[in-house]
């Protein structure tokens, strides 16, 4: 990959990629995989900086761009995280590539999840299917810090148990004091060790103790568009409801209109949105 077609530093142009090398390859399940990547200009990679809930644009040469989440937790882990699933030319390519190769990084792009206005707070982390990526970050985030938070609840809803990636985690985090994890998959399987059951209806476990109370949640737009109305029934305030967005993100920077959500770009406006913000969309078809 010619390394003349990446920008040096962070800063240099939004447009072109930075070169980032492949440090470790992991392959999470059939779908899945994760890149741990380090930019290969040292100043570059020191000095970048971003923040839990943000994205980058990966470009692999020849081939294009896509959006990624970030899961790594800036203050804690040197290098980038990106857990991605195989759904698509480009994310087919990057799934081809091995340890030692080089790809390209725009970034990072959007608003994060508002982490320091959760200190103090209880927290409920909802994430669906293949989405939990975008909190990941954020849990990691909390755990490392735990005597800043409150209660943390951490809900994962799938449908197959085979969308269900890092079950050693949650079984580390639930013996976490003062956390409550919750897991349900649609249909079951032998030996699988958490709950069955239809649509959200875990999201009905959850107890909300207090109004000062933190939701932050990813996945699709109907489960979360639902988990947030009950939850919102349950006491938290509208105001304390967080969704990231998904949306066909090509240039990140507001101008080619892809994801375009209402009068917002969720690229530059979110992909980070409080619930009041997306409420009147929400469920609007054709948005």
């Amino acid at each position: 990959m010619p390394s003349q077609s990446f920008a040096n530093t962070q800063e240099d142009n939004l447009y072109l990629p930075q070169e980032a090398e492949i440090v470790r390859f992991v392959q999470e399940s059939k779908t899945i995989f994760t890149l741990h990547l380090r930019l290969t200009d040292p100043v570059a990679h020191a000095t970048y900086t971003y923040h839990p809930g943000q994205f980058n644009m990966l470009y692999l040469y020849g081939v294009g761009e896509v959006a990624i989440s970030i899961v790594s937790d800036p203050e804690h882990e040197d290098l980038l995280i990106h857990t991605i699933n195989r759904v698509g030319r480009v994310t087919k390519g990057f799934a081809a590539l091995k340890q030692g190769q080089r790809i390209g990084i725009r970034g990072p792009f959007g608003r994060g999840w508002p982490l320091r206005e959760a200190e103090g707070q209880d927290l409920i982390i909802v994430s669906g299917g293949l989405g939990c990526a975008p909190v990941v970050s954020v849990i990691n985030y909390i755990l490392r810090r735990r005597e800043r938070f409150g209660r943390l609840t951490i809900v994962q809803k799938v449908k197959h148990v085979d969308e269900f990636i890092w079950p050693d985690r949650y079984e580390r985090w639930q013996k976490v004091p003062d956390t409550h994890v919750l897991v349900a998959s649609t249909e079951g399987a032998p030996n699988w060790p958490w709950e069955v059951s239809p649509r959200i209806k875990v999201i009905e476990e959850v107890k909300v103790h207090t109004d000062r109370t933190m939701v932050m949640m990813c996945g699709p737009e109907g489960m979360m568009r639902s988990a947030a109305q009950h939850l919102i029934e349950k006491g938290v305030l509208a105001r304390s409801v967080y969704l990231s967005m998904e949306r066909n993100m090509q240039c990140a920077v507001g101008h080619c209109g892809h994801c375009q959500f209402g009068a917002s770009f969720i690229c530059k406006n979110g992909p980070v949105y409080s619930y009041p913000e997306l409420e009147p969309l929400l469920g609007v078809r054709g948005f």
